[in-house]
């Protein structure tokens, strides 16, 4: 069965929306609350019109998808003045196989680094998430900034150079860890 990375169209909202609410739904016995777990199909399928959203595929099912939100469409409240990462997500029938790890390094590297030659990339997880922040700094994430989020969770920034000969812009707003 083949596999691919492909960018989300307007008619993969539902699926996409099902896909987070299955991924996230794991988080709310662990009390972490993150906007999407309230989010609409309407609010995902804006998304998908406004930023690019992956989905990796094996053969018609979507298994993974993250989006990429870039510095052009981020408010002024933004952190930083590069692209951010959010809505990661692998289908929980998925986890432990490779598959979000794909997405990630397929967006990081392709999309952003060699694409758009994005001087780094950044991301958010909840303080409290017990393995999320150090899986992203072992892929060479590392805090820079915290806030809270609509719902009260307390988030960590993280953030990414991909490519040491430029220099990123670093922070905007900046409360450093």
């Amino acid at each position: 069965m083949s596999q691919f990375i492909q960018t989300a169209k307007p008619e993969d909202a539902e699926e996409i929306f099902a896909l987070l609410q299955r991924a996230y739904a794991d988080l709310l016995p662990l009390n972490i609350h993150f906007t999407i777990s309230q989010g609409t199909v309407e609010q995902v399928r804006a998304t998908i019109q406004r930023e690019t959203v992956l989905v990796l595929r094996k053969g018609r099912r979507a298994l993974a998808t993250v989006t990429v939100r870039f510095p052009w469409t981020q408010d002024h409240n933004a952190p930083a003045n590069l692209p951010f990462i959010h809505w990661f997500a692998v289908d929980p029938d998925f986890k432990g196989q490779g598959y979000g790890r794909e997405i990630l390094t397929w967006a990081e590297n392709n999309l952003l680094r060699e694409t758009l030659k994005a001087p780094g990339v950044y991301l958010a997880t909840a303080v409290k998430h017990p393995w999320l922040s150090e899986l992203y700094q072992k892929r060479g994430y590392q805090p820079f900034h915290h806030r809270t989020n609509p719902l009260g969770e307390a988030l960590v920034f993280l953030k990414k150079d991909l490519n040491s000969t430029l220099t990123p812009a670093v922070s905007k707003n900046s409360q450093h860890a």
